[in-house]
């Protein structure tokens, strides 16, 4: 069985620390080195119904993608929301690891599993990054293997991600014709101009801004937009990441949390 340094080594090989940015919070948060790893749980948030999830499961380590805390805290008592789920872990003996804008960049990381589960051929990054290799860089961008309008192609994407309670926002002429699309998992707001210059069609990203759709519609011939819910474009990392974990590690057991933690609970379109 290995150990969950071993595990974090495996993670640490496909998703490098070093990719953070400066201003993120990745790796270990709570669990011993040397402590067996049997079960992994994967799962976007590490919050308190997806704890229980692993304590009733038997896991022994969850692995997130959003960090617990992003900036320093003073207290971990379990009278906080936060807290309560750290005490869960370790009175269970589960660690947690996290895995977030390290995991956005490279092969086998949340863009190209976006990419992946909206089937499209021809995979890159949108934005190489310049001090690595070709296969890493923010975003994809990739082609469709069946041409389709954006109306089409907006209830493609709605249908591909897994369920939630959110919505997906279209801005674009409905008719356009969609063959070459570009993505980013989380919010990529930062990459609407790439997106223009790589030639997409469409831009498929999260958390996107009333002023910086706004001004890429100022500028001739831009692309049309796509925004998802942030928690369902993320998720779709989870079944790549674990398959690769289980592929690297004999006698893991690894398991995708379902639990949607999207905050949102409905969407509601006026009808006038």
């Amino acid at each position: 069985m290995p150990t969950l340094r071993e595990v974090v080594g495996v993670l640490d090989g496909l998703y490098d620390p070093l990719w953070a940015d400066d201003w993120d919070a990745v790796g270990t948060v709570a669990g011993d080195p040397d402590a067996e790893v049997a079960k992994i749980l994967f799962a976007v948030d590490p919050v308190q119904d997806v704890v229980d999830e692993a304590v009733a499961w038997g896991a022994d380590l969850v692995v997130t993608h959003h960090p617990l805390w992003l900036r320093g805290v003073t207290s971990v008592a379990a009278s906080s929301p936060k807290g309560r789920v750290v005490h869960t872990l370790i009175s269970n003996g589960i660690g947690l690891h996290t895995c977030h804008t390290n995991a956005d960049s490279p092969p086998l990381g949340v863009s190209e599993s976006m990419a992946l589960t909206l089937g499209l051929s021809d995979i890159r990054p949108l934005e190489p990054d310049p001090d690595g290799p070709g296969d890493r860089g923010s975003g994809r961008i990739g082609t469709l293997s069946t041409e389709m309008t954006l109306d089409s192609f907006a209830a493609y994407v709605a249908e591909s991600l897994p369920t939630h309670r959110s919505a997906t926002r279209v801005a674009g002429d409905p008719s356009t014709v969609i063959n070459t699309a570009a993505l980013c998992g989380g919010s990529g707001d930062f990459l609407l101009a790439a997106a223009d210059a790589a030639g997409a069609d469409v831009y498929v990203t999260s958390d996107l801004r009333h002023h910086p759709v706004s001004e890429h519609f100022e500028t001739p011939g831009a692309c049309a937009v796509i925004d998802v819910p942030h928690w369902a474009a993320e998720w779709t990392w989870l079944p790549v990441a674990s398959a690769a974990v289980a592929d690297r590690l004999d006698g893991v057991e690894v398991k995708v949390s379902t639990i949607i933690t999207d905050p949102w609970s409905s969407a509601i379109v006026a009808d006038r």
